[in-house]
């Protein structure tokens, strides 16, 4: 038997001992009061022959105290057996390993359990009441789950439940959040605490899961927008438009902008007023109308699915519902809501009960990458591929740039026959943004082109190809792209992976520990998986690769607070605010009328709430008008007679607008239904303009859309020329 002074006895295990024969003794003398029997003794007794082999045996047979740890049973060497008697049980024999117990936890005959290395009086005696006497109370539907978490040690969870007839109510709800967690998990409970288990015995030991493997940059496409292999591309990707889903992931809440509802009705800018999810279904029903000119096909439906999440998931549905979805028939549209997994309390590991309610267990969210496994449970991703999608775009739930570039980036798909492929940006070396890389272990023959987070990639390429880390190629940049976590995934292939893998995607798990010995949290953790980590399931010779965009073209988050949107743009020159996600609509499509020829002004930095952001032209033109650059070219007829002054903004609205002459110094909005052809030849429109114009940011009657961007758009009835045209028909502006 190990002493006191035993480095396996640490002070925190001396005072546990403590509490627990004081506990122990109290649960005793009310057992003995009520039951007059069902006691327990610990003692140590001599080794016993089980079999062939001389087993040293721990018994539980008569009177006493509880009070053993996981360092009594290491000092007994391997393996060793459990003695158990009692009324309720009568005796049974177990054999565990010490490696076994020190790992996690372990239950004899469903009654007696050893969880965190420490046997407890709840363990010896505690449970008949915890769990046992209380299966009548939780229904035969769910017996068979209690059973199965107490076999995997997790008694715990009902020690602190009441004799039955005493929160009889609360016992039910906490079964029923026990059995949806289980339905969720691909698996079950079951299965999510044995890869909990392997994951924290990775965390625990330290294990690099980058160690062997070298970087490189992996098969992709650079485009420069407004060049011929840019439009080349849009065009293939815009002929493949007719076989695309696409997947919103839309599971947040605004509260780290300061907004209280979901992002994704947050107004994209403020010269429509569209929300996010409404430009989102536009720019899906332009492509829709698209396709089916270019198949002759009237009948060609582009499908979305979005995942919400507990937060957000009625409100999207109210947002739907209230704008008759945005165009969209009903049947168009899917939601799939994402479940929170259970949260662990240590590393053996225990499922976290809240601390203020015996009858509830903590959860926590689960991350993005349950967007495979939801639409592997609800069919999703096999009725597309058997409807004969070929392709499925997934993209974040507030980056208003994202549809300018999915005819390109379906393109690059297509040329290159990948079967996922990552929309990525120019990014600095040290950026804190993922890069896409090629990874290759020599040793074992590993291949795989996956997402590398920043704090990674460093010390990675210092080990491998690079002792000076990360740096600049020619271009100024890292030769690693970033991350936009927007992805086009072959859909074929993309459906049968997930029958394949049930859904299950790569996890990983963060746990921030209180000491060295790395077994109890901080706080509790949980496993996590990414969207973006699905290549890792991928085969050695699938193809995986990126289309490289400039940032201004694709790629706008809208993610931070004021305070902290201010800090960012110091530090990486992207605030990702409300103001900045806005301003850089109005600057893509300023800078995408430049490229073709036309003379439209520079924004100029002004300051907002703390935010510096871009204030110039706001040219907003609605996904009917044009959704790629080869469309704008031949709106804009003759684009050298196009000119758009500073203070001005352009909306034009319409399938069948077309521009040949403007001069703007003010604001204009042109409006028009479909069959209506509206030319716009030598119009001159000078007026005040809608100017941008600081608010209080403390005064709540001001709505908190516009409070997170520290100003307002001021629409003045003189300063604005606006022309709509309701019915079919030839127009010429003025």
């Amino acid at each position: 038997m190990l002493s006191p002074s035993s480095p396996l006895l640490r002070p925190r295990h001396l005072a546990s001992r403590r509490r627990l024969r004081a506990s122990s003794r109290y649960v005793m003398m009310c057992l003995l009061g009520s039951l007059g029997l069902f006691s327990f003794a610990l003692s140590y007794v001599a080794t016993r022959s089980v079999g062939e082999a001389n087993v040293p045996t721990i018994s539980f047979d008569g009177q006493g105290t509880s009070g053993l740890t996981s360092s009594h049973v290491q000092g007994l060497g391997s393996p060793f057996s459990f003695v158990a008697r009692g009324p309720r049980m009568g005796a049974t024999t177990h054999q565990y390993s010490p490696q076994k117990l020190a790992r996690g936890r372990v239950g004899i005959s469903n009654t007696l359990g050893i969880r965190g290395g420490q046997v407890s009086s709840s363990a010896l005696m505690g449970q008949a009441v915890g769990w046992k006497d209380n299966m009548k109370v939780v229904g035969e539907e769910h017996q068979d789950l209690v059973k199965q978490l107490v076999e995997h040690g997790q008694a715990h969870v009902f020690e602190r439940w009441h004799e039955p007839g005493e929160q009889d109510d609360k016992k039910i709800a906490m079964m029923e959040q026990l059995e949806t967690l289980d339905k969720a998990y691909p698996g079950g409970i079951v299965e999510y605490l044995e890869r909990s288990k392997s994951l924290l015995e990775e965390a625990q030991s330290g294990i690099n899961t980058m160690s062997g493997f070298t970087p490189s940059v992996p098969t992709g496409e650079r485009l420069e927008p407004g060049s011929d292999r840019y439009l080349t591309m849009e065009s293939k990707g815009l002929g493949d438009a007719a076989y695309t889903s696409f997947v919103l992931v839309a599971g947040g809440l605004g509260e780290r902008l300061g907004f209280g509802g979901i992002k994704v009705s947050l107004p994209s800018e403020l010269v429509t007023g569209k929300s996010y999810l409404q430009l989102y279904i536009e720019s899906i029903l332009a492509l829709q109308k698209r396709s089916r000119e270019n198949t002759g096909d009237s009948s060609v439906k582009l499908e979305l699915a979005i995942m919400t999440s507990g937060d957000t998931h009625d409100q999207t549905l109210e947002l739907l519902e209230k704008n008759n979805y945005f165009g969209m028939d009903e049947d168009q549209v899917t939601l799939v809501q994402q479940q929170k997994v259970p949260a662990l309390s240590d590393s053996s590991p225990s499922l976290a009960v809240d601390p203020n309610d015996p009858y509830k267990l903590l959860t926590k969210p689960h991350g993005h990458g349950d967007v495979h496994t939801l639409l592997h449970q609800h069919g999703v991703a096999k009725k597309w591929a058997k409807a004969g999608k070929k392709w499925l775009v997934f993209f974040q739930d507030t980056n208003g740039l994202i549809f300018q570039a999915v005819p390109a980036l379906i393109g690059v798909s297509k040329h290159l026959e990948l079967e996922v492929n990552t929309l990525t940006v120019p990014r600095r070396p040290g950026e804190s943004v993922g890069s896409i890389c090629h990874l290759k272990n020599e040793k074992t023959g590993q291949e795989l082109t996956v997402n590398v987070e920043y704090n990674q990639l460093e010390p990675l390429l210092k080990g491998t190809v690079s002792p000076e880390g990360d740096v600049p190629d020619e271009s100024g940049f890292s030769p690693y792209p970033g991350n936009t976590n927007a992805l086009v995934f072959r859909a074929e292939p993309y459906a049968r992976i997930l029958e394949e893998t049930g859904g299950l995607m790569p996890e990983f798990v963060n746990p921030k520990y209180k000491d060295h010995t790395k077994t109890t949290f901080k706080k509790p953790t949980r496993l996590e998986c990414m969207m973006q980590d699905y290549p890792r399931l991928l085969s050695r010779g699938s193809r995986v690769g990126f289309t490289q965009i400039d940032r201004w073209c694709c790629f706008a988050a809208c993610k931070n607070n004021a305070e902290d949107a201010g800090a960012q743009f110091h530090k990486t020159g992207f605030g990702e605010s409300a103001s900045t996600a806005e301003a850089a609509i109005y600057r893509m499509y300023a800078e995408k009328l430049r490229r073709i020829g036309a003379n439209v002004a520079e924004a100029k930095l002004q300051e907002f709430n703390g935010v510096p952001t871009a204030v110039g032209p706001k040219v907003v033109l609605s996904p009917s008008f044009a959704m790629t650059m080869e469309e704008m070219k031949r709106k804009f007829k003759s684009p050298d007679k196009v000119s758009v002054t500073e203070k001005s903004t352009l909306y034009l609205d319409g399938r069948d607008i077309e521009v040949k002459a403007l001069e703007l110094d003010g604001a204009l909005v042109v409006k028009a239904v479909p069959g209506a052809h509206v030319v716009i030849d030598g119009l001159k429109v000078s007026n005040e303009g809608w100017p941008l114009e600081p608010i209080d940011v403390s005064d709540l009657s001001i709505p908190e859309s516009l409070r997170i961007r520290g100003y307002k758009i001021v629409k003045a009835a003189d300063g604005t020329s606006e022309y709509t045209f309701s019915e079919p028909g030839e127009y010429t502006l003025p």
